[in-house]
């Protein structure tokens, strides 16, 4: 071998080896654009990329000049690999943050996101504390109210950080409410009229249908799951009238503003279960995400507020790319959760339909992103119709400077580009 190239094979040997047990993968650019960043989950396509973990454990380094910084990273498989990370701390806007991804054959990465599966439920948390409850089997009103209201897949309770329950099921006054799920009111299939919603009338009901996928990991986990909206009226009996799948997914952020939080994506994937079109009815009830507020909540210790400024008294009926909601508790403290829709979902910014003050004897609060409020949606057969939401839920409270930087960061994420 020629001196040529044995200087040639030394310079990969130092390229790709950063110890004796590290590999470099790639190099990463993230540009925060012209929004000042923090606790903002970034993703980077590994196509083309030799990520094969079989030779061991991927991991994330900030390279700040000659130091370099550990950060979680966490890969999504499938068709379209991905990898995700949130960079630490804030990220300054117009600036950018350099990021190296190595294999390391001794490492074990430690997942922060668990998820934890009984026969009822599916309880997700984050290092060790309690984030939302999944309810696989079904819950039933109580013994006293009749059954037809039982109903499986649905999201109670939804803890804050600091423990508050902030969802609620079985409302006397609706004993159909099931804390946070996908009330579809009004829907046309095959010749008639079929109330997903409003259980009471028999017509129908929606049933969790299995997992496709439960995920823990140090930078997020969550579940997708399948869900059958069923129809009660057609002809040979009870028939799947749309499919739905729920991807759940709780982000480690850790804080926000050094604030204990958590922040979390519910995407909603809606398709024909059969050749049938179905048919979603503009009504002022019926969207992709339904939420009833905890029971401590009432006209007088609670607060609505709209991106476009709205509250409780005039945000019904109005439009909205996010909307904070919360509370007091009987303890003293207070809890909320800001609702943010994408701009890629129908109707944006979005209808909603939001109890008034005078809702009901308490001032209960109900909150709902309504994408068929004021027109009506034919779903097609062969199609898949997409909704995406985020979450934040945190204690104490946050002003609309806040919402609109996490509302940001969701609608329009840093950009990441592979380093040549």
């Amino acid at each position: 071998m020629n001196i040529n190239k044995i200087v040639f094979f030394a310079i990969l040997l130092i390229s790709f080896r950063v110890s004796g047990q590290e590999m470099v993968v790639a190099k990463f650019s993230v540009d925060a654009g012209i929004y000042k960043r923090s606790g903002t989950p970034v993703s980077v396509s590994l196509e083309g990329i030799d990520f094969n973990t079989d030779k061991g454990t991927l991991r994330m380094f900030e390279l700040k000049g000659k130091t370099r910084t550990e950060v979680a990273c966490q890969l999504e498989a499938g068709n379209s690999p991905r990898l995700w990370w949130i960079p630490e701390g804030e990220t300054a806007a117009n600036t950018t943050r350099k990021f190296v991804l190595i294999k390391d054959s001794t490492f074990t990465a430690k997942d922060a996101i668990t998820t934890e599966l009984n026969l009822k439920a599916l309880v997700i948390s984050q290092n060790k504390q309690k984030v939302m409850q999944y309810n696989i089997a079904e819950v039933f009103p109580p013994d006293t109210v009749n059954s037809i209201f039982r109903r499986s897949a649905f999201i109670h309770p939804l803890w804050s950080p600091s423990g508050n329950v902030m969802t609620r099921i079985n409302a006397p006054d609706h004993w159909h409410h099931l804390g946070i799920w996908n009330p579809w009111t009004k829907t046309h299939f095959e010749g008639h009229s079929t109330d997903f919603w409003n259980l009471a009338e028999g017509q129908g009901t929606v049933k969790f249908g299995g997992f496709n996928s439960l995920i823990s990991g140090p930078v997020f986990g969550g579940f997708k799951a399948r869900q059958e909206h069923v129809d009660f009226q057609c002809k040979g009996g009870d028939k799947v009238a749309m499919n739905e799948v729920w991807d759940v997914r709780i982000w480690n952020i850790g804080t926000y503003g050094g604030v204990k939080v958590w922040l979390w994506d519910l995407t909603s994937t809606l398709n024909c279960a059969s050749a049938s079109p179905i048919t979603l009815e503009a009504y002022r009830y019926g969207g992709g995400i339904g939420y009833r507020a905890t029971d401590e909540w009432n006209v007088n210790n609670s607060w609505v507020l709209t991106s476009e400024g709205k509250a409780r008294k005039d945000a019904d009926g109005s439009r909205a790319r996010w909307c904070d909601v919360g509370g007091q508790f009987a303890g003293g403290g207070t809890s909320g959760i800001l609702f943010m829709s994408h701009p890629s979902n129908r109707e944006f910014p979005e209808p909603m339909r939001v109890w008034p003050e005078n809702s009901n004897v308490h001032g209960d609060l109900f909150f709902e992103f309504c994408p068929i409020r004021d027109k009506s949606w034919e779903l097609k057969p062969g199609n898949d119709y997409v909704l995406k939401y985020r979450m934040l839920v945190y204690d104490g409270k946050i002003d609309s400077q806040i919402a609109e930087r996490i509302w940001n960061d969701f609608s329009t994420p840093s950009v990441v580009s592979l380093e040549k």
